[in-house]
């Protein structure tokens, strides 16, 4: 292009005409000032002519009225583009102050002819007066009242023309635009095509820059497209999403320019760009029509996590004429129930029996066959019509649970899925309870399924209609739990039922043990937040072992079963092939021993033991399942089961493997305190010598009774286990005490927290019985209720934190008798305190009795 330069003795007389006048040239797709008169700066404020050309040149636009912004500027791109003369009126505020509102111009002009390609045009200006809402009776001011009218009328028109964040033209007026632009170019044998584009990753850029930034970035990213392909070749639909027009001859190097000025928008804090491209040059269709196979051209870019652009190929009109086959055809799909229902089991790791059954919907279309869940429900979540298939698979299971109570069958209950979709269009938990009250069926029995994706757009309000679905009774799951990025937010925030892991999971643990690290940590933190979990994805034994002893309660794959419908289940059991579904009476009794993690100490103690972390990092664990003179192993975790292959030579791989049982053998005296802890409920030590002089020490705690079988589940975990010769051991001390201390305290000075152990006097069994904070408040609390009151004041008076540590600074024992109530009966009782050596921050308390009358 040839740069249009005035010569040296136009460019002074053009600037001191008293006319208001400018000229324009057209640069690109910017219109840019070359010259302004000296009646133009006067009629706009500017005493320095340079501050005109400087705010003509950088936002032309500044002291405009909003919503005559577009049409100027569209007018006089026109006029220069295409030639002839323009006339607009307009609002304008003047620039030096002087005038308070907005001023009334009317601007006329035509193009000049040159001899270069610069296209120019030269603008006389009018003042027509300030811009008033009302005015008096009159010739002039019923002129000004006119253009007022006028005025009002454009914004109502721009208003429902144009977005209002971006400026750019609505999707509706788009379509007739570029309608025209496509008729014009196809006269001159020119292709034209519509891009559909956009910007990839906008959820996670509000969610860490805030949203003001993201519209900041929508908005540059408008007036960049403006600049490349002109206000009326391109709006914003959506969201993150817009479109543009423009000829396909050339078009590569302006989409080139795009993607590049794209990373450049906001000092470079922008993000990726998907264009998808459809061109008349391989049908000529409506617009409307180019837009949608433009977008499945940009959907192609899905997984694609850079900028790029994609061209519509005549493939993908197969993907969009089944796309428009499954919308014409839903209505028809579930009345004639080409779409049925699939049935994948829940099973319970700890029993193996189906707990729990998630609804699938399956399209076996009579023309097409078999359609893919992933070819049409996203299909029909993006046409907002995925609301019908959700409540029709609710009603299908409402019938399918009344038939499964006519064949005398256990209700378990059943999941179905609901999409964001779903709560644009309907009030989806009135509508969902509706048809459970309707159908008589408890509301315990339907789960509602939700992807944790469904929360990005308005978090707070999917967290009201989870919180209004559980207060109804309905419980909720957190489906696909680990393919977002913001999970454990949303966690945090919303009171979920169940989280059920991705299958992506089960892939990882293939991998390394860096997956089985992160789920064994997931699992915990959701047994932490009282939160139910079910490993989807689940295909092999292995698996399936490794999530039963990290505690996952549930899991689905085909290592199970793969979905089939009722038909077949029904099928199956009339076979006897059935998996067998679980009595709803013992449900709470397998979630509590399900949920226990075989890899976590804390859940044999009850609480969390700084002592225990201290020492031991894996135990050896299991859940015993105790029953009268029955017991077997319900779960075990690796280093239980080297453990008794080690000692015992005996393999407890499989559940319901009997523990043996040997009167005087190996393992008696540790079965003697499990069978007390479950009779007591209470916490117990076992010590255990066995015949070549080796030492168990292990712990048992009972976790849960069976309501209908009276079973008795107790976790159990290996302490320590010290060979002949290795010296005094704790289970020996502990031993030796047990014979002479009614009750041993061991306390923590610094933080006043203790560890009680009781026996019978007099026998060598020692049983933990609780760990608790504040030592000294809670031992002076129980002297009142057990010690007898004619000794109770005495014992206080010298029983204080002050006084046993300046006893034992002095004498190096604290030493007290009293005596105690014990039903009825004086007990004479002995309190010995030392401190441990060569730590001097724990206490030893040994409380010793002599029984007998006073």
């Amino acid at each position: 292009m040839n740069p249009f330069v005035f010569t040296a003795d136009m460019m002074p007389l053009l600037e001191a005409m008293p006319q208001p006048l400018a000229i324009y040239r057209l640069a690109g797709r910017q219109v840019y000032a070359e010259v302004f008169s000296n009646g133009f700066c006067k009629l706009f404020g500017y005493k320095d002519r340079q501050k005109a050309y400087i705010d003509m040149n950088t936002d032309m636009f500044r002291y405009t009225h909003p919503d005559d912004v577009a049409r100027v500027s569209d007018a006089i791109q026109e006029q220069i583009r295409i030639g002839g003369g323009v006339s607009v009126y307009y609002r304008t505020q003047i620039r030096d102050g002087s005038s308070q509102g907005y001023r009334i111009i009317h601007a006329t002009g035509n193009a000049i002819p040159t001899d270069s390609d610069i296209r120019t045009a030269l603008v006389t200006f009018t003042d027509e007066g300030p811009y008033q809402e009302e005015s008096e009776e009159g010739e002039e001011q019923a002129f000004r009242r006119t253009l007022v009218n006028m005025f009002h009328e454009e914004s109502i028109l721009r208003s429902s023309r144009y977005d209002a964040m971006t400026g750019l033209p609505g999707m509706t007026w788009f379509f007739q635009l570029a309608e025209s632009m496509k008729k014009k170019l196809m006269e001159t044998g020119t292709h034209s095509v519509l891009m559909f584009i956009d910007m990839n990753g906008m959820k996670y850029y509000n969610a860490k820059y805030g949203f003001s930034e993201g519209d900041e970035l929508l908005k540059a990213f408008a007036r960049l497209l403006e600049k490349i392909f002109g206000r009326n070749h391109c709006c914003r639909i959506a969201g993150d999403h817009f479109l543009a027009c423009w000829r396909d001859e050339g078009l590569e190097p302006m989409l080139e320019s795009l993607l590049q000025e794209t990373q450049e928008l906001n000092d470079g804090r922008s993000l990726p760009v998907h264009v998808g491209i459809y061109s008349t040059s391989l049908e000529d269709v409506p617009v409307s029509i180019a837009c949608d196979r433009a977008k499945y051209a940009c959907d192609t870019l899905r997984n694609t996590y850079q900028s790029a652009c994609c061209r519509y190929e005549i493939g993908m009109k197969e993907t969009s004429d089944r796309r428009q086959y499954i919308l014409t055809h839903l209505d028809q799909a579930l009345s004639e129930k080409w779409i049925q229902v699939y049935y994948q089991p829940i099973v319970r790791a700890v029993n193996s029996r189906v707990c729990e059954e998630e609804a699938l919907a399956r399209w076996i279309d009579p023309e097409h066959g078999f359609l893919s869940p992933a070819e049409f429900i996203p299909v029909l979540e993006d046409a907002g019509v995925l609301y019908k298939l959700d409540l029709y698979m609710v009603d299908r299971v409402l019938d399918k649970i009344r038939q499964m109570e006519e064949a005398g069958h256990y209700i378990v209950p059943q999941s179905v899925n609901l999409s964001r979709s779903d709560f644009d269009i309907l009030d989806m938990a009135e509508e969902v309870r509706s048809r459970v009250d309707e159908a008589g069926i408890s509301r315990d029995k339907i789960t509602i399924e939700i992807t944790e994706s469904v929360f990005g757009d308005d978090f707070e309000f999917m967290k009201e209609q989870v919180i209004r679905f559980r207060q109804l009774g309905f419980a909720v799951w957190l489906d696909d739990f680990g393919t977002g990025y913001s999970s454990l937010d949303v966690l945090q925030s919303i009171p979920f039922d169940l989280i059920k892991f991705d299958m992506s999971f089960m892939k990882k643990l293939e991998e390394g043990d860096s997956g089985k690290i992160v789920l064994t940590d997931l699992v915990r933190m959701a047994t932490e937040l009282e939160i139910d979990t079910v490993c989807e994805g689940v295909e092999t034994e292995a698996q399936a072992c490794f999530l039963q002893e990290i505690g996952c309660a549930k899991l689905q794959g085909y290592y199970y079963q793969r979905p089939i419908p009722l038909e077949d289940i029904l099928q199956k059991y009339r076979e006897g092939r059935q998996i067998g579904f679980e009595n709803p009476r013992e449900t709470a009794y397998f979630d509590s021993i399900g949920r226990v993690n075989l890899y976590d100490l804390t859940v044999i103690t009850g609480e969390e033991s700084e002592s225990f972390r201290n020492f031991f990092n894996i135990l050896p664990m299991c859940i015993m399942e105790i029953k009268g003179a029955d017991a077997h192993y319900a779960r075990t975790n690796q280093p239980y089961r080297d453990f008794m292959m080690r000692f015992f030579q005996f393999d407890v791989s499989d559940p319901g493997t009997a523990f043996p049982s040997n009167p005087d053998g190996p393992g008696a005296a540790f079965m003697t305190r499990v069978r007390e802890c479950c009779e007591t409920g209470n916490r117990v030590f076992s010590d255990e010598l066995m015949p070549d002089g080796t030492m168990i020490h292990s712990f048992a705690r009972r976790v849960g009774e069976n309501p209908i079988t009276g079973t008795v589940a107790v976790a159990v975990a290996v302490l320590s286990v010290t060979g002949p010769g290795d010296g005094t051991t704790y289970s020996v001390l502990a031993r030796s005490l047990a014979a002479d201390y009614y009750s041993i305290y061991y306390v923590n000075l610094d933080t006043d927290e203790f560890i009680e152990y009781s026996s019978s006097a007099g026998t060598e069994e020692l049983a933990m019985e609780r760990h608790r904070k504040h030592f000294f408040e809670t031992a002076r609390k129980a002297v009142h209720t057990r010690i007898y009151e004619e000794d109770r004041d005495a014992f206080l008076d010298r029983f204080t934190r002050e006084n046993i540590l300046r006893e034992l600074d002095e004498q190096g024992v604290f030493n007290a008798a009293y005596r105690l109530i014990d039903t009825g009966r004086l007990i004479r009782a002995k309190m010995k305190i030392t401190r441990t050596r060569p730590d001097e921050s724990h206490l030893v308390i040994g409380v010793s009795i002599e029984k007998g009358a006073e």
